[in-house]
């Protein structure tokens, strides 16, 4: 089996664990160094280790008491890169439906995630997952 064709298998194992609210196992998909990026300037944005990670993938995964599906729509596998066209679906504890697109890239080394970088409608988390909060301007 081709690096590429392993690399889109972890991803898959990934948002499976996503829809599973499988928080040990997606910790687990990073390396030790590994780290997520969520693009925009959102109270959510940012670059976070994998301590970080295993600290507040739980918290976000809980505001979906019935679950956030993810639903993959394509992928692009380059090396160690795998690029992701993907969905959410889901219901926010306050009530409200939540839908999102993305586009995310992963980056891997010896099978584990280095780098998670995730791209999606910044408004959509605002308005949502910070419930309208937006940081201060500089």
């Amino acid at each position: 089996m081709t690096t590429e064709l392993r690399n889109k298998e972890r991803v898959q194992a990934f948002f499976t664990a996503l829809n599973h609210n499988d928080t040990a196992a997606v910790v687990d998909a990073y390396a030790e160094d590994g780290r997520c990026v969520t693009m925009g300037n959102t109270l959510i944005s940012g670059s976070f280790g994998k301590e970080q990670i295993s600290k507040h993938a739980a918290g976000i995964l809980k505001a979906f008491p019935q679950g956030l599906r993810f639903t993959v729509h394509a992928m692009t596998a380059e090396g160690e890169r795998v690029a992701v066209e993907a969905g959410s679906e889901g219901l926010h504890v306050s009530g409200k439906p939540y839908k999102n697109q993305y586009h995310f890239l992963f980056r891997f080394r010896d099978g584990k995630i280095v780098e998670f970088k995730e791209y999606m409608d910044t408004e959509q988390v605002t308005e949502l997952l910070c419930g309208g909060q937006r940081r201060p301007a500089e």
